[in-house]
């Protein structure tokens, strides 16, 4: 009789392994991402001008964002090569952020208004976990984008840094809107300011040092290679007002941001 269930322990003990494993997998990783805040934040930027922010944390990502504009002034995260991969079913309807204080953007605000709802985090990214999935299509993590660069170069783009995430083990992200001082607005129940560009930072561990680059795209149709989009860190600084990778020591911060070498990003 032992000898004929003797083959069954070992299958029961796989099993009990693999259910253990399937249902402590988001949870693993919403631990990470916790741990990873409290210990860096080297991906937080911080405003150098004046201007509205709420401050508000995500599971995946944190969002600076502003009432007036009624979008994001940034959206910061760091993204890992096990997170960039992951089988969540992409979200098929954008809601409210429910820790958005006073008007709460609608998903219809953006309705015939000619421009998509892009993604600052993008949901690609967010695979890993169903809450990071689902927060990623709070109306506060995304611009009106042109259709044409949503689909088309800034979607290059998100896919080169999870490219990078794969590559280098993990890089951190900030991103947003450039918005002008006399800027037009879409919404029938909000005025939603409309980004003449946006922006998307760069940063990673070398293996002496740090490396830091930056893009800037136009909100409009275009297709371009991603290499005439490049600028320095400083230089996103300048048109931005936001101070991007302050946490790192000051010589480090000066080091990188003056300049970008394009053999550190393998490009």
């Amino acid at each position: 009789m032992k000898k004929k269930y003797s083959y069954i322990l070992p299958i029961i003990v796989l099993l009990v392994i693999s259910i253990y494993q399937y249902f402590n997998r988001e949870g693993a990783c919403a631990q990470k991402v916790n741990h990873d805040f409290a210990t860096s934040n080297i991906e937080l930027p911080k405003l150098t001008s004046n201007r509205s922010q709420q401050i508000i944390h995500h599971l995946a990502y944190t969002v600076s964002y502003n009432p007036k504009w009624e979008i994001p002034n940034w959206v910061a995260y760091e993204l890992t090569r096990g997170e960039t991969y992951g089988d969540v079913p992409r979200k098929k309807k954008f809601s409210p952020d429910p820790l958005v204080k006073g008007y709460r953007v609608q998903h219809s605000d953006y309705s015939n208004s000619g421009y998509d709802r892009g993604h600052m985090a993008p949901a690609a990214d967010m695979k890993w976990a169903e809450q990071a999935m689902r927060e990623s299509f709070y109306m506060t993590n995304v611009c009106p984008q042109n259709q044409s660069l949503n689909r088309g170069d800034w979607n290059d783009l998100e896919e080169l840094a999870r490219d990078w995430a794969r590559k280098y083990g993990s890089v951190y992200i900030a991103c947003g809107p450039l918005v002008s001082e006399k800027y037009h607005t879409i919404g029938q129940n909000s005025r939603i300011a409309l980004p003449n560009a946006f922006y998307k930072v760069f940063l990673r561990k070398t293996s002496t040092s740090w490396a830091a680059i930056g893009f800037v795209m136009p909100n409009q149709a275009g297709s371009r290679p991603l290499m005439t989009y490049m600028l320095s860190i400083d230089e996103v600084e300048q048109l931005s007002g936001i101070d991007f990778f302050y946490n790192l020591p000051d010589s480090i911060e000066n080091s990188i941001e003056k300049d970008f070498r394009v053999r550190d990003w393998n490009l």
